[in-house]
């Protein structure tokens, strides 16, 4: 048997009991690999329940800069009985299955083509610990000491960890250091160390961090100004609340007062969240909430009445499996048309659709700009991957210059200059944007009442059909206004001229970017988009008639996406051709390259025996 040869350039996946302390130890192994200047990029898939269940932490090491999911296993540790099956069916042929072999590997599971490497760890455990709860925990520490030796991993580099997570409980340092110890010695001693894969120290992490999705949305809030957040907990939302929180503890308390200069507040429920985002918005503060697909349902209403009400609201929406409460701690891009026409009626909102941690922060501060430059809501479209992993990104930059971008915001002054009749929905300036006022402004001018429904340009009630039908014309002119606002797609040009395209966004990039390499050494070239809005720019529909076929790669079921470009830019459903996936797992490269190469007929390969009419395959 021929054993995987790799540096730098493997999938290891551990297999773990929900519950065990596994996925700080499983961190705590990628963040030794990114501080030896390696690329990592770690996926940490648990089940919704709280404790017992099967739950992974799948780890892709890549010095080519791959951060998305590959496609299959090059290393298992398993130690979950429950999984186990499973765990070395994944591996590739090659691939080195690592056990706790305390108890002896059921016969069934043997494969002839891996590499079986056991590891007592109950019997030391056993051995060294006299509580459950530590018998547990050090399980796992022991392991990574051993794929220490195994990988060559710098064992001082996990000590350092050590040292960092538990600065100041010297105890703890103590006797994690000696669990790694533990691992280390006995992979020395009983295998060949390392193993045909493993680590070698590289400089190729710059200046880039490793931070999760949600902690950078908290992050942008806080620096786009956001003061009021009323919430409602929710996963994979709950941590942008708590980061915010976190945050502005820092940096949002009056160093003479000592007073908080903001307000989280739990709500009864979604409803009332948003409803108070919508509140305290036409107040003049900046206010957000953040929620995930259940919870963007519940809100539609609401988001229905800021649009037509025309007032700034922002959403961060971390997408997550549907529909009802569907799986909620898988990932999926599934709430894009739920969130593109939000509520009955005909409504538009602005997406904005990150793909890294950066864009999570740029787009979390920029969403405060556009929602009161347009006076309507916005929704960051982040996910559960996005959010709740770590993802390596460019640092974090904020201009100390800057200055919020309130929009067309009257003030006193203007008011007592105005010698026309102030009119609340009147477009003064041909972009579909009207002049507001906030309260308290004025004194005797600029208020103005309305009922809520249907009115005219200077917000007085009527259901002249004739006034519906002009309001409505100009909210479609600020989305079109809009269009110049939002941020732009990014182009990726193929080496080689082609007439086929493919367009990506959100977290479906990285494993779309590795693709297009995949089938570029096969030789299919195609260039690439990548969407980070809505509503589309004209370069979206420039690059679709560009070319003769355009594959629209997303992760749900019914390729929300494809739907929307086909609806929003009026095209033809057969020059988009769809790739979906939507097993609650982020996409794998290896999924989106064979999938386009098998629709575009280049992985015809005759086989050696024809298959009789009806024969499965």
């Amino acid at each position: 048997m021929k054993s995987i040869e790799a540096v730098n350039e493997f999938v290891i996946r551990f297999a773990n009991v929900n519950g065990t302390g596994s996925a700080s130890a499983n961190a705590m192994f990628a963040k030794s690999i990114f501080r030896m200047g390696v690329p990592v990029s770690p996926k940490n898939i648990f089940p919704s329940n709280i404790q017992g269940l099967p739950t992974w932490y799948e780890v892709r090491v890549s010095e080519k800069n791959y951060l998305g999911r590959r496609g299959g296993v090059d290393i298992a540790v398993a130690v979950n009985p429950q999984s186990m099956a499973q765990d070395i069916g994944d591996l590739n042929p090659g691939g080195f299955f690592i056990y706790d072999n305390t108890k002896a590997l059921d016969l069934r599971l043997h494969r002839d083509d891996v590499n079986l490497i056991g590891l007592p760890l109950t019997d030391i455990c056993r051995r060294e610990y006299t509580q459950a709860r530590q018998r547990q925990l050090f399980k796992n520490v022991i392991y990574i000491g051993a794929l220490s030796a195994l990988l060559d991993i710098e064992f001082s580099v996990l000590k350092d960890l050590v040292g960092a997570q538990f600065k100041g409980k010297d105890k703890l340092i103590a006797s994690n250091i000696h669990a790694l110890e533990l691992g280390y010695k006995y992979a020395q001693d009983n295998f060949p160390c390392p193993l045909s894969i493993r680590l070698e120290r590289r400089d190729l992490i710059g200046d880039r961090v490793m931070l999760e999705g949600n902690d950078a949305l908290a992050l942008g809030a806080v620096y786009g100004g956001a003061t009021v957040v009323p919430w409602y907990p929710l996963t994979p939302s709950t941590s942008v609340i708590e980061g915010f929180e976190k945050y502005a503890n820092r940096l949002r308390i009056d160093p003479g007062s000592g007073d908080r200069r903001f307000c989280v507040a739990q709500a009864e429920d979604e409803l009332a969240a948003i409803g108070m985002v919508i509140g305290a918005s036409w107040n003049g503060a900046r206010a957000f909430t953040a929620t995930s697909g259940p919870g963007l349902s519940l809100m539609s209403e609401f988001l229905g009445l800021a649009y037509f009400a025309e007032v700034p609201a922002v959403l961060f929406d971390i997408q997550r499996a549907g529909p009802s409460t569907g799986m909620p701690t898988r990932t999926q891009q599934s709430d894009i048309f739920a969130a593109a026409y939000a509520s009955h009626g005909d409504s538009k909102h602005v997406l904005l659709i990150p793909a890294d941690p950066k864009e999570c922060f740029d787009m979390a501060a920029d969403s405060f700009d556009l929602a009161e430059r347009l006076q309507t809501p916005v929704i960051v479209m982040s996910d559960l991957d996005l959010g709740m992993n770590d993802n390596l990104c460019a640092p974090l930059e904020w201009d100390d210059n800057r200055e919020y971008d309130r929009g067309k915001v009257l003030t006193a002054e203007d008011l007592d200059n105005m010698s026309e009749r102030y009119g609340r929905y009147l477009d003064v300036d041909g972009d579909g944007i009207c002049y507001r006022t906030l309260p308290g402004t004025h004194p005797e001018k600029g208020a103005f009442f309305t009922r809520g429904t249907s009115r005219n340009e200077y917000a007085v009630y009527t259901e002249f059909g004739d006034a519906y039908v002009k309001n409505m014309e100009r909210l479609n002119a600020k989305m079109e206004t809009a269009k110049s606002y939002v941020p732009g797609p990014v182009l990726y040009k193929a080496a080689k001229k082609t007439r086929d395209g493919v367009i990506f966004y959100g977290t479906s990039t990285d494993a779309s970017l590795e693709a297009l390499d995949l089938l570029a050494e096969q030789g299919v070239h195609l260039d690439a988009l990548r969407l980070r809005a809505f509503p589309f720019s004209k370069e979206v529909t420039d690059f679709i008639d560009s070319h003769d076929k355009v594959f629209v790669i997303e992760q749900n079921r019914d390729g929300q996406m494809r739907k929307l470009l086909i609806i929003e830019c009026d095209l033809n459903p057969k020059k988009l051709l769809s790739y979906v996936h939507y097993d609650g797992m982020p996409m794998t490269a290896l999924g989106v390259s064979g999938h386009i190469a098998e629709v575009l007929g280049k992985n015809n390969v005759t086989p050696l025996r024809k298959r009789k009419a009806g024969a499965k395959a």
